[in-house]
């Protein structure tokens, strides 16, 4: 029993501990953004020169078909503003093997472009109030197992 509290009280400490600290989120927030001028941010940094989202055109003469990656969409997994903001900002961040290689350049980093020094904070997050509408949450399908009771 004494092993039991021991172990709970180790882990509420891990815990509590994971919240704070210098390098922790907590308390950081954008403001809102704007659609509409979140279109304009796509346009003005022609992110769809590498990107596509479906029901969105291209501009004629601005095409990268070795670089298409999809942005929006279904997912099972919810895309959350802190995960576009992120991914806008550190676009290697979380590249995985599912990624073509045309995307990912020989040191193992993304081949997008780094925009952090010429895109505003307001830019950005008029860029991720349009992006984000784009994806679609649908739901994980489980596995129904049969229940063997004893």
């Amino acid at each position: 029993m004494k092993y039991l509290l021991l172990c709970i009280a180790l882990i509420s400490l891990i815990l509590i501990g994971c919240e704070g600290g210098p390098d922790s989120p907590l308390g950081f927030s954008l403001p809102e953004g704007n659609v509409k001028k979140g279109a304009v941010v796509l346009t003005k940094y022609q992110c769809l020169a590498c990107h596509h989202i479906n029901g969105i055109e291209q501009a004629t003469g601005i095409n990268n078909p070795d670089l298409n990656v999809r942005l929006g969409g279904k997912s099972t997994k919810v895309k959350t503003y802190a995960d576009l903001v992120t991914s806008v900002i550190n676009p290697s961040h979380k590249l995985t093997q599912g990624y073509p290689l045309a995307i990912i350049a020989v040191e193992g980093e993304s081949k997008m472009k780094n925009i952090n020094d010429v895109m505003t904070i307001t830019e950005l997050v008029n860029l991720v109030t349009f992006l984000q509408p784009h994806y679609e949450l649908i739901p994980y399908r489980s596995t129904n197992y049969q229940f063997y009771g004893y």
